[in-house]
């Protein structure tokens, strides 16, 4: 459920790994990362692992998550707006900023448009977090890898 380049800290998951970052954004909540590590392993593998497949499972999700941070700071975590359509399923438009992040990191010219139609929602989601405007994108090329967008000499 995790990604290669996530490793350096999956283990001890003192980061929030994308695949929960994913669920946040896909239920709402602005999750901080002093929330996250005011969670148990426990909770936290389960945030991880529990059923997110429909949509009873995203409001139980979110509902639990608020739950536990009010529990530890007395407020509920700020919400954010759910995207109607979010660029992560969307196999045919490739967001200008992870565009703009593969020029930059590869010299290419443009993305492939059939390497990212062959994503999974969860990888695309992951080139868009990972190519947005202020972050460190260290992982950016990593990910290309991984997904098989770039040869790993490249």
């Amino acid at each position: 459920m995790f990604f290669h380049f996530e490793t350096d800290f999956v283990d001890s998951l003192r980061c929030i790994p994308m695949v929960v970052r994913y669920r946040l954004d896909s239920c709402g909540v602005k999750l901080k990362l002093n929330h996250w590590h005011q969670f148990s392993m426990t909770q936290r593998q389960y945030l991880i692992d529990c059923p997110f497949d429909s949509p009873e499972d995203i409001t139980a999700y979110a509902e639990k998550l608020q739950a536990w941070v009010t529990a530890y700071t007395g407020t509920p975590a700020k919400t954010l707006e759910i995207p109607e359509n979010p660029a992560w399923f969307n196999t045919e438009e490739i967001p200008a900023q992870v565009t703009v992040e593969f020029i930059a990191k590869t010299g290419c010219e443009s993305f492939p448009r059939l390497a990212w139609a062959q994503l999974t929602p969860l990888q695309r989601f992951a080139l868009i977090k990972l190519s947005q405007p202020g972050h460190e994108n260290r992982n950016f090329l990593p990910a290309l890898q991984e997904f098989g967008i770039l040869a790993k000499n490249d």
